[in-house]
């Protein structure tokens, strides 16, 4: 019994060493400083990308932060073996065997997860293809136009490149086209959408040489929704709200003034809150500033309305009474001529009394100019010149950040 137990351990052995190579067998003889087809040509190198989440998209930095799977397959002779099987070997053997120097050049920081141990994946198949997978978080570098923002669309990339071996020793292709990107139709993010995206091949060329580039290209569509609700909902409430004051009397001071300095400061807090997440130090003048200042301005409009039609109800009021008086002093020097012609007085003056009445007409044709007649009109003409003037701005705005 005990004999043939030992030959069934014995074949078992050997019909497993004919199925599967061990690794002293693959390894003999390789040296992992060398690449594939050393002094042959390059070694062609195809690669693909699961996107497994995008956690943050920061405007200030611009970039993002994205982790990824990135698989790669190129074929290394040295490790051809008979059958048609695979072999998957551990993580912590990679350190054995030669494997490309794919690099991130926009990255700003990035690791390799490592629990419960490093997220590596090698596997050999029998015709000496060589299955390569790692999970990356790393943060990328991407430059965003702001101008339209929030209604802005920017266009990220993500590029691979080859750090050491240029293309007289590596290739780079993108296993199956636009197919090679996986993750990104099922992303979901809380400010973008993703849009669209592309793969392209390319060269990267240094004062060393030129290096091969693989490059994915993908568009995110920010929601604007949430900035309506948050921003643009309240400033045109505000504005409304300014014209509030046309429907109160001119001669409720407190009232209106209340109104117009409330609602400018209340603008401006609101203005200074949707800077906050923006960077400062930044060129661009972008929509939701211009939307502002739009508001800004027909808010602060609106106070200096009532400063003008205030200014002219004062005046309207210290004409009356200055015409009152002057017509009683002309009153009073018409009666002392009267008298002084009854009198037969020798001082008179033919000329006197029509130099008056011209001086005063004069001077009411000359404040004509400059008075309003019926201060109250202000405030009528106000309550359709405003609405309209806000409608039609915003029209142009809407069209031009959203069509154009």
């Amino acid at each position: 019994f005990h004999l043939c137990l030992f030959f069934f351990f014995i074949s078992l052995s050997t019909v497993s060493e004919l199925l599967q190579p061990t690794i002293q067998k693959l390894m003999k003889g390789y040296n992992r400083y060398l690449r594939p087809n050393f002094n042959e040509g390059p070694v062609v190198i195809g690669m693909s990308l699961d996107i497994a989440s995008i956690d943050a998209i920061s405007e200030i930095n611009m970039d993002y932060t994205a982790t990824i799977f990135l698989r790669q397959r190129w074929c290394d002779s040295r490790l051809v073996f008979p059958g048609n099987e695979s072999v998957s070997l551990d993580g912590r053997l990679v350190s054995l065997l030669w494997i490309p120097d794919t690099f991130i050049p926009d990255s700003k920081r990035s690791f390799l997860h490592d629990v419960t141990v490093e997220n590596r994946l090698i596997r050999i198949f029998s015709n000496g293809t060589v299955l390569y997978a790692l999970r990356i978080t790393a943060t990328i570098a991407c430059n965003m136009d702001l101008t339209k923002y929030p209604m802005d669309r920017q266009v990220c990339t993500l590029q691979l490149e080859s750090w050491g071996y240029n293309l007289q020793d590596v290739v780079f292709y993108w296993t199956r086209g636009n197919d090679s990107v996986k993750g990104l139709d099922t992303l979901r993010l809380a400010q973008y959408s993703v849009e669209s995206y592309y793969t392209s091949v390319s060269e990267a060329v240094y004062e060393t040489g030129q290096y091969p580039k693989l490059v994915l290209h993908f568009a995110l569509r920010r929601n604007v929704l949430f900035f309506i609700l948050e921003t643009y909902v309240p400033s045109i409430l505000l504005v409304v709200l300014s014209w509030v004051s046309f429907w109160i009397s001119q001669s409720s001071v407190p009232a209106r003034t209340c109104i117009g300095v409330t609602t400018v400061l209340t603008m401006t807090t609101l203005m200074m809150g949707a800077r906050t997440s923006l960077p400062n130090a930044n060129c661009f003048i972008k929509a939701i500033d211009v939307y502002l200042g739009i508001c800004f301005t027909f808010i602060f409009g609106a106070l200096l309305e009532y400063a003008c039609a205030h200014f002219y109800t004062m005046q309207h009021q210290t004409i009356e009474d200055f015409h009152r008086v002057s017509d009683m002093f002309a009153l009073r020097y018409e009666m002392k001529n009267d008298t002084k012609k009854h009198a037969g007085s020798k001082e008179e003056t033919p000329g006197q009394g029509c130099g008056l009445s011209s001086v005063k007409e004069a001077w009411r044709r000359a404040a004509s100019v400059f008075t309003v007649e019926n201060p109250h009109n202000i405030d009528r003409h106000a309550r359709t010149v405003f609405p309209t003037a806000f409608l039609f701005v915003n029209i142009l705005y809407w069209l031009y950040y959203l069509f154009l």
